[in-house]
């Protein structure tokens, strides 16, 4: 994605004070811009700049972003414009109705149900699949299965759906799941683990939607499962990276492979989840499965002050009238007044972007995925380091290097948090073997 230059960015910047925008939403009006960017170098689509905006913001409603998005999206390239002498760009309509008002004047949501991005929600033409899928979802949230399941388990049966043209669900039977699993592997070429999740979605469907037993399968052709080896970094390189990163995804970094956590472990840290005095953190991981961890010794001084910050930022939305976090459905309901404990707050917060119109109810999410991937990406690019790395590639490293450094499998199985130790027994790939004869290259070998 482009990057806005530095002497651009900081007049951007001045310019939204301007125009009197609330520096808490500085961040997304600089979100915005560097998507239309780098959607007008993409696609060169046209040099008429109204239509140009038009289309950008036609292609981030084909993304699925809301008219509340989409109308701050437009105002933050607009601001550009102007702030680059060009002449005003017309006034945005997103839909026939009113315009959303503009962000500053943004009422926020209640919280919600962490289902609430999950898509089942949308109908479809059979009001009987509808029924089916409400079914399913009401047995998901009965069992507190995380939002990324529902999503996955909804987009498999609307897919099966699709698939079976509409289908009455009464008539489903065993053999449209062969034959939609036989598309997938023969026609779709899916991976192994693609065509896994289906299965196991449509299992799920079956037994919590349908009320009716799977039935056996037998003869469905089966994607052919790779063997996966997880890419790891050096300490040379995770070093570099970490040059590459300003505050606070630097220290998401040093918490994701000095602890072994994954993304969402990570970012969705809370204040009350460190013990300082044991030297330990607790995870709240898959499966709603908690675990412990050590803390990085080399960086508890950055730990504190972390905390200290967050704990200021607390006082000050306390002070201002704002309140609170947003918490869990079940934690909120069950502790209406949690929101103000200091110890529910979220470790790498993110100011909400809404405020009510009395100036009230501002709250804070965990510092989101996206913007930590956006982040993650351009610091490798600067780091120029020549393998595709992710967010899962520092648990991956964490792993790799304690094994390097002797420890035990099992230990390792249970600081990861892994169910089976076959799971964590991949990562003896990554560490090379040491014997007394080590194999070398036929290469190499001596006359």
């Amino acid at each position: 994605m482009i990057l806005i230059p530095k002497t651009d960015y900081a007049r951007y910047l001045e310019y939204l004070k301007t125009n009197t925008i609330d520096e808490a939403l500085f961040p997304e009006y600089a979100k915005w811009l560097r998507y239309y960017l780098d959607f007008c170098d993409k696609y060169h689509i046209t040099d008429d700049m109204a239509e140009r905006l038009r289309l950008f913001l036609e292609k981030l409603k084909e993304k699925g972003q809301a008219d509340e998005q989409r109308c701050c999206a437009a105002h933050a390239v607009s601001l550009y414009t102007s702030m680059q002498g060009e002449e005003p760009l017309p006034k945005v309509h997103l839909t026939d109705a009113a315009s959303p008002a503009p962000p500053s004047q943004r009422t926020p949501t209640q919280p919600t149900s962490q289902y609430i991005d999950a898509g089942y929600q949308v109908k479809s033409d059979s009001p009987e699949w509808d029924k089916v899928m409400e079914a399913m979802t009401n047995e998901i949230k009965v069992r507190h299965y995380s939002r990324k399941t529902l999503k996955a388990y909804a987009k498999w049966s609307r897919s099966f759906q699709r698939f079976l043209k509409n289908k009455l669900p009464d008539e489903l039977s065993t053999a449209d799941v062969k034959e939609y699993l036989t598309y997938l592997a023969v026609k779709c070429n899916v991976a192994a683990s693609t065509q896994n999740q289906a299965f196991n979605s449509l299992l799920f469907f079956y037994r919590h939607g349908l009320n009716r037993e799977f039935g056996e399968l037998r003869d469905v052709p089966r994607a052919k499962k790779s063997l996966y080896i997880p890419a790891v970094l050096s300490r040379e390189e995770i070093d570099a990276i970490l040059a590459q990163l300003s505050y606070p995804n630097d220290l998401v970094v040093k918490m994701l492979f000095g602890c072994g956590l994954r993304l969402f472990e990570g970012l969705q840290l809370r204040v009350r989840d460190f013990n300082f005095d044991a030297g330990m953190l607790t995870v709240h991981g898959k499966g709603k499965k908690d675990r412990t961890v050590p803390l990085p010794e080399s960086i508890i001084s950055e730990l504190k002050s972390q905390i200290k910050v967050v704990g200021e930022l607390h006082d000050q939305d306390l002070a201002d009238g704002y309140d609170g976090v947003f918490l869990d459905d079940a934690v909120e309901k069950k502790y209406p007044h949690a929101p103000k404990e200091f110890i529910y707050q979220w470790f790498f917060p993110q100011r909400s972007l809404t405020v009510t119109a009395e100036g009230g109810e501002r709250r804070r999410f965990h510092l989101h995925e996206s913007e930590f991937g956006d982040a993650l990406y351009h610091a490798v690019r600067r780091a120029k380091i020549p393998k595709k790395v992710t967010s899962h590639i520092f648990r991956h490293s964490f792993a790799t290097h304690l094994l390097q450094a002797g420890y035990d499998i099992r230990v390792i199985q249970t600081l990861l948090g892994h169910a089976s130790l076959k799971t964590t027994m991949i990562y003896t790939h990554c560490v090379p073997v040491r014997t007394v004869k080590e194999p070398k290259s036929p290469l190499d070998f001596s006359d």
